[in-house]
């Protein structure tokens, strides 16, 4: 027998006393039983050695995560979180200790998100945050409750809205209407299928003209104008210069007074914003061009739709778009590739 600590609803530890029966003593020596019964030991002492920490609400300990993971997070994905805390997690569950937050209280999460209209994928980012964070809590030595997806009842998938790709003759009237230095961030995005945040964060040395390429290495936040890296390791790429883009390029850095080290600034010396740039910039010249409405990361689908209708493979799809997984560019753009 040995005496082992359990988790009571309340949060705190009791230690009961557990039996375990190992066989007939005429079956097997005493030296044989203890052998038997070590590993129940061995168990018991390493789970003792650190109990696990009690007490804390889902509110008190985000701000710990606060403190000491979301500062280490790409800006991103920090806004994401605290937008998903700040509507949602905190006014539902803020007040409840971690071991409360369980299956059944995430459901009701589910289904409260379900009733205000949220949708599937909203559900989803909100429970991505959740789970971070908790395990997070748990990794720390918290006791806390355990929730997985598979349990979960999610809602229905809704009626999913077609991604606006810009097609050439689209992007070729864009550029040709735009003013500089607007028209060679439309064309550098249009070609390369860059990400608006990449194009944004190009430094001047990121573009070799010896090699005729164009690194990609850094990014600048959509709201923030924060410059970190790339949003994955695959997104770090050289991408190749073709002669149109040389020539506007040596253009553009014929421009430029060379105070910045950046590719692409505003008046004031400083990046531009991604949301700023489609509010007063990209969907004006739409709207005067009488082409529909769509973001930035249009050019980005419209560069593999390209891609795909001239013959392209989707390994070449995948590696010009810098995905890390081939399914992303399968699942995003397979309505491109027909049969």
């Amino acid at each position: 027998m040995l005496r082992v600590d359990i988790l009571q609803p309340n949060g705190t530890f009791a230690r009961k006393l557990r039996w375990e029966p190992l066989g007939l003593v005429t079956e097997q020596s005493e030296r044989a039983a203890w052998k038997q019964f070590q590993p129940f030991l061995d168990a018991t002492n390493e789970a003792a050695k650190l109990a696990p920490r009690i007490g804390l609400t889902l509110s008190e300990f985000v701000e710990e995560w606060r403190r000491d993971v979301a500062v280490n997070l790409k800006v991103g994905t920090v806004r994401v979180a605290e937008s998903n805390l700040r509507a949602h997690l905190i006014p539902r569950l803020g007040e409840l200790h971690l071991t409360e937050i369980n299956t059944k209280v995430v459901q009701s999460l589910v289904a409260y998100l379900s009733g205000c209209g949220r949708s599937r994928k909203t559900t989803l980012n909100v429970l991505a945050t959740l789970s971070s964070i908790m395990r997070t809590a748990k990794s720390w030595g918290y006791a806390s409750g355990d929730f997985h997806f598979a349990d979960l009842t999610l809602p229905r998938e809704g009626v999913k809205k077609e991604q606006r790709a810009f097609t050439d003759s689209e992007v070729q009237r864009m550029i040709a209407a735009a003013p500089e230095p607007f028209a060679t961030i439309l064309a550098i995005t249009a070609v390369l299928g860059l990400r608006i945040g990449e194009t944004l964060g190009l430094r001047v040395c990121d573009v070799d003209f010896a090699n005729r390429i164009i690194r990609v290495r850094q990014s600048v936040d959509s709201s923030s104008r924060t410059i970190g890296g790339t949003k994955s390791k695959a997104s770090s790429a050289d991408m190749p210069m073709s002669t149109e883009l040389e020539a506007r390029l040596r253009s553009h850095l014929g421009r430029l007074d060379g105070k910045s080290e950046l590719l692409f600034v505003n008046r004031n010396g400083r990046p531009f914003c991604a949301d700023k740039l489609r509010e007063k910039k990209l969907h004006p010249l739409l709207d005067a061009l009488k082409i529909p409405r769509g973001g930035f990361h249009g050019m980005r689908h419209g560069a593999a739709s390209a891609l795909l209708d001239d013959g392209a493979s989707p390994a070449l799809v995948q590696k010009q778009l810098r995905h890390s997984d081939p399914r992303i560019t399968l699942a995003v753009y397979a309505h491109v590739l027909g049969d």
